[in-house]
């Protein structure tokens, strides 16, 4: 049970933008693990055996001022990633420990995918068929709950049916009183759930408990010590939510299990043009109880059914793109949708709202969900639609002055308006944001055929297909996606975006059974593709397309061109097309080929979308398996990054985005549109 791939980071609990818990490191021991920003959210694992303690996850001193001699790190003799499981298997002592994280995001079950509970799965059993005494201790810390650690919380410990709760929370409850990007959640209840057993023990108190657990094996509360007092800053109490697991004697081929749930309440999620969403789970009056209840109900059931979707997933990466790209793709699949947020509208209509990680934490940003959008259409096309309601929503009210699409509607977790740019016209992307909003509509529309959607907003797809045929084909001065680039006119890929969408419309319009504007936006799209090929042509060059019109020698990759090859519109000539692929090899560094002639650095997405422009699954594997070794070498020790350097396989920027989903991109196109 191994993956070849070293992530630069490993998934552990990944729920939503603010309950996502990484390893970033190579093993479990090799440091605490943190939010995927990068701050300490600490999981201390200890292994108790035959009188010798082990370490199998985080440090035991948590004050990084103070020295402290550290139990021996157990063996981490296996690391398995899949996308909804991760699996580390630690050897010591004669005994075998696995501990498997699992959070059940499947995408047929909003409900499941909702449920702010991850799973800790433990199992012990012999290696050299001798008994052994095993005891296993587990703490989780007070720093999950708040955004900065001088933060005071308060804690408690509830009896919950057949469950114990251990809960702590910051003493100021001030649901979305904040947004931003490096922000973690300071409202709301953080708790580890164990079922009560006579073999399970529970503790609320300072992480000093850890070495006596390490001396002793247990801990033992001492007789007449005062009680932590609380409310205390974080840094001060650093409280622990402790559980002790007694396996007891493990011989022969016995194996012991124990399960518990880390889980978030966050009361609030989403603040939506002024009104307080709950999460999704809640839709039906649910209470937080009652969601811990049925997570270890349904354990079983749920573990079966996520390595059911882990497996047929991998089997079908593998036929797509090989090993690697099924490597690739079950490192993306949970961040994909833990940088999101599952909540309804007060029309009681799905919303999916993601948050720009590492970027500036724009909510619902159109230009990060046009890339992310192939995973959800595979799977979830309903999603697709709770990406693109809030940008509905927000263009048609009077709040927008612009012709063209938004480019999102707030800060994370407040959706109340556009925060992009200052709002201003040169910091906008016309053309970029009405070409990705029709080409989702399209999109999801051929993804399950239910066109009642696009009816809707037709009105304002058509007002963007029409900016698009004014002017898309030869772009004005403007950002594009790839804003860190700056600002570019003429800009090729851009313009072949415009053609797409336009040729969306189109094709929104045949679906809508309205035969005259079909044939007049297909026509309209056609002579801008070929007008396209004559612009895009480098005088100097025949083997490649430019990065802007009237520039030669400049190149980049045109990305943007895959969607004609998956709607199967034949717009663009395939001879270019084969041109660039080639091209693109010829171009490519050790770890891919870079996103354009201005610099050294790609965007992940983009280069799978890249290399599924070619015609065989060779010439993709050839584009797409430097991912995987960028993936491998990275010094840098982040969530999924998608910016980054194709020479020195350094991190650019971004980490933790959504746009991962965009790499299942092959899969959907070896698929088609039938959902059978």
């Amino acid at each position: 049970m191994s993956t070849k791939l070293r992530p630069p980071a490993v998934p552990l609990v990944t729920i939503d933008p603010f309950f996502s818990v990484w390893s970033m490191a190579d093993s479990l021991t090799d440091d605490f693990t943190r939010h995927w920003t990068g701050r300490r959210q600490a999981f201390t694992g200890l292994a108790y055996i035959d009188g010798v303690a082990w370490r199998f996850a985080g440090r035991v001193e948590s004050n990084p001022e103070r020295y402290y001699t550290e139990p021996e790190a157990m063996n981490q003799t296996g690391l398995e990633v899949t996308p909804l499981s991760t699996r580390y298997q630690f050897e010591a002592g004669g005994v075998a420990l696995d501990v498997t994280f699992t959070s059940p995001l499947l995408p047929d079950d909003l409900e499941l995918l909702s449920r702010p509970a991850s799973y800790v799965a433990f199992r012990v059993h012999s290696l050299d068929g001798k008994p052994h005494q095993v005891r296993v201790y587990v703490d989780v810390t007070g720093e999950w709950c708040v955004n900065e650690t001088d933060q005071a919380i308060t804690w408690q410990q509830d009896v919950q049916g057949d469950l114990t709760v251990l809960q702590v929370r910051h003493v100021e409850q001030n649901p979305l009183h904040r947004s931003g990007d490096d922000q973690r959640i300071d409202w709301g209840t953080f708790m580890l759930a164990v079922k009560q057993a006579s073999d399970v023990e529970t503790y609320l108190d300072r992480a000093q408990i850890r070495k006596q657990f390490v001396r002793e094996g247990e801990v033992r509360l001492q007789e007449g010590a005062a009680p932590l007092s609380q409310p205390q800053p974080v840094r001060e109490a650093e409280l622990v939510m402790a559980s002790v697991w007694n396996a007891g004697e493990v011989s022969g081929t016995d194996e012991k299990t124990h399960l518990l749930v880390l889980a978030y309440d966050d009361v609030y999620a989403i603040e939506y043009f002024g009104q307080p969403l709950e999460a999704y789970w809640r839709k039906d009056g649910k209470t937080f109880p009652t969601l811990l209840h049925e997570a270890f109900r349904d354990y079983s059931d749920v573990l079966a059914r996520c390595d059911s979707f882990d497996a047929k997933l991998r089997e079908d990466a593998i036929r797509a793109g090989g090993e690697k790209y099924a490597d690739v793709l079950s490192l993306s699949y949970r961040q994909a949708i833990a940088a999101h947020k599952l909540v309804l509208d007060p029309d009681g209509q799905v919303l999916f709202m993601s948050k720009e990680c590492f970027s500036n934490g724009c909510i619902a940003t159109v230009d990060v969900s046009y890339p992310s959008i192939p995973l959800f259409l595979l799977y979830q096309p309903e999603l697709v639609r709770g990406m693109m309601r809030p940008i509905f929503k927000y263009a048609a009210s009077d709040a927008w002055t612009f012709e063209f699409a938004p480019h999102d509607v707030g800060q994370y977790p407040l959706a109340n308006g556009q925060v992009y740019g200052e709002n201003k016209l040169e910091g906008q992307m016309p053309v970029e944001e009405c070409g990705n909003m029709l080409v989702m509509a399209a999109a999801v529309t051929l993804a399950d055929g239910n066109t009642s959607f696009v009816e809707e907003h037709r009105e304002l797809l058509a007002q963007w297909a029409n900016y698009l045929l004014k002017h898309g084909l030869d772009p004005e001065h403007q950002l594009c996606t790839d804003d860190f680039a700056g600002h570019l006119a003429r800009n090729a890929n851009l313009s072949a975006k415009a053609v797409m969408g336009v040729a969306s419309y189109g094709l929104l319009c045949e679906l809508l059974g309205d035969q005259e504007q079909a044939e007049r936006y297909r026509k309209a799209s056609a002579e801008m593709a070929r007008q396209w090929e004559v612009l895009a042509a480098d005088p100097s060059d025949e083997n490649h397309t430019l990065l802007a019109f009237g520039q030669p020698g400049t190149w980049s990759l045109k990305y943007n061109l895959v969607w004609d090859g998956i709607f199967g519109t034949g717009l663009f000539n395939q001879e270019i097309i084969r041109r660039e692929v080639a091209w693109y090899q010829k171009k490519q560094e050790r770890y891919g080929t870079p996103l354009d002639n201005r610099a050294a650095y790609t965007k992940a997405d983009w280069l799978v979308w890249a290399g599924t422009l070619a015609e065989t699954r060779e010439d993709f594997q050839l584009i797409v398996e430097p991912l995987w070794v960028f993936l491998n070498e990275t010094p840098d020790r982040v969530p999924f990054t998608d910016w980054y350097d194709t020479k020195t396989a350094r991190q650019i920027g971004f980490q933790h985005r959504t746009v991962v989903g965009g790499l299942f991109i092959k899969l959907l196109k070896d698929r088609g549109w039938d959902r059978a």
